[in-house]
């Protein structure tokens, strides 16, 4: 195993961000008490577990921190508010900057900008607003189709829509979450996801994990419940698809204006590595993603944490 070393003095005073207040917040606790376990495991005496509230701001304030660890996922936690909120306070922090972590959080506006890099492919999609003709949009689209609420993660609020009959009723799914909606052809492939962790030269790209969940699709039940998706690790794809992968994960990475870590998820169909979206503020759970990409590459829980933390900055 890789021994990481600390770039943060031991007892610089840190708060482990969590909870907060988006549908993701149970997900959120668990992630961050692992990473304010790991944080003390690795002999961080001052670190404490904050769980965000409205009143986040007066409590970092109050809290005179030297760093943050951003736990946090969803709405408030990685759209660039917390972010905006800690650039004011002068914390650095760990993960994406304000604007990398807003445009992340929204689908749609990921796939505006990845579209203008070559070589990144791209699901076909509508982006259906407030308002518009959920129907009429969807004409040029081939069923089946998906539906995304474009401010949502872990699956919250994904419907599969198989004929236009059941479009409508997807559609109002997916709007209780936000009013503006992305929908996209459902193509049958590999689901696969690469984390891209720290800057500059030490940079690392994870091994490429492949999702086999045991439903149609990786939705919140396959993601979140312990034997409910195989995992394969390293995915089972050739050595040019892996390289492929890779390079353009990187890419998207750094088009996106990424720092510090995230986890861009792919859809592999018929050797085309389709890049669904990008995750600013991956899970660090028992069951997540990251934590075993790094442990395949031979760097631990612990040792993941501590490089995430080492990324922690300001100006993002």
């Amino acid at each position: 195993m890789q021994n990481i070393v600390s770039k943060i003095d031991k007892s610089a005073k840190i708060a482990v961000l969590a909870g907060g207040m988006s549908s993701e917040a149970e997900i959120s606790k668990r992630s961050g008490k692992g990473c304010f376990d790991a944080l003390k495991r690795l002999g961080y005496v001052n670190v404490e577990l904050v769980v965000v509230d409205e009143n986040i701001a007066q409590t970092l304030k109050n809290g005179k921190y030297d760093y943050a660890y951003n736990a946090l996922h969803g709405k408030y936690g990685e759209d660039g508010c917390i972010q905006g909120v800690l650039e004011i306070l002068q914390i650095p922090y760990t993960g994406c900057g304000v604007m990398s972590s807003s445009v992340c959080m929204n689908k749609e506006y990921t796939k505006r900008i990845l579209s203008t890099c070559k070589d990144i492919p791209l699901i076909k999609s509508v982006f259906v607003q407030k308002g518009e003709d959920v129907v009429e949009k969807t004409k040029t689209l081939n069923y089946p189709l998906i539906t995304k609420p474009v401010n949502e993660g872990s699956s919250f609020g994904m419907t599969k829509v198989n004929s236009p009959d059941e479009l409508e009723s997807a559609y109002l799914d997916a709007i209780k979450y936000n009013d503006d909606v992305l929908i996209e052809e459902y193509l049958v492939g590999k689901a696969a996801t690469v984390g891209v962790i720290g800057d500059g030269a030490e940079r690392i790209v994870t091994e490429i994990l492949e999702m086999r969940p045991k439903h149609e699709w990786y939705d919140y039940e396959c993601k979140y419940t312990k034997g409910m998706t195989e995992f394969v690790l390293p995915a089972e794809i050739s050595k040019e698809m892996t390289e492929k992968v890779k390079k353009i994960a990187l890419k998207a990475f750094e088009a996106a204006g990424c720092s510090g870590v995230s986890r861009v998820d792919f859809h592999i169909v018929d050797d085309v590595p389709y890049v669904l979206e990008i995750n600013t503020s991956p899970g660090m759970t028992e069951t997540s993603d990251l934590p075993a990409q790094a442990a395949a590459m031979g760097i631990d829980y612990d040792n993941l944490v501590l490089l995430i933390l080492n990324s922690a900055g300001l100006n993002k």
